[in-house]
């Protein structure tokens, strides 16, 4: 019964932050595609459209605390907010398959974990379960 329960709130704040009525653009020639710098950098993307429901704040603020908190000092670690509906952001969001809103760690391009799905679940009444998620995933990925 408690995994129902999950499931349907899920599907629900899916839904709450999704952009249902938003087309698919198909990539042009004007396209800018992003690179990364560094390789050797992990990556924390949060994609985000224009319409930002609370949970959908609450994922950036806990995970750029986490960020801040954690590896402020180390350069090889960035926290990227990002906008699905940025044009200079569309490579990023055609690589990672983002509809709406994602939460994606990644290094090198190769090396990434997608955990919107805990991120959601988690951010706003359980956000020291998501904190540690993000500082066990980006640590995975500097060793």
């Amino acid at each position: 019964m408690k995994k129902i329960l999950w499931i349907v709130l899920s599907l629900l704040l899916v839904t709450a932050c999704g952009n249902g009525g938003q087309k698919k653009v198909q990539p042009t020639s004007e396209a800018t595609e992003t690179k990364m710098e560094d390789a050797n950098t992990v990556y924390v993307y949060y994609f985000h459209g224009k319409q930002r429901c609370m949970t959908c704040n609450a994922v950036e603020k806990v995970v750029k605390e986490a960020i801040e908190a954690n590896y402020a000092s180390n350069a090889k670690v960035k926290f990227m907010p990002l906008s699905t509906d940025d044009k200079a952001n569309e490579a990023l969001v055609e690589k990672y398959e983002i509809s709406w809103n994602g939460l994606i760690i990644d290094k090198g391009g190769n090396n990434s974990i997608n955990i919107t799905e805990q991120a959601f679940a988690n951010a706003v009444n359980n956000p020291d379960v998501l904190i540690e998620l993000v500082k066990s995933e980006v640590a995975d990925r500097l060793n």
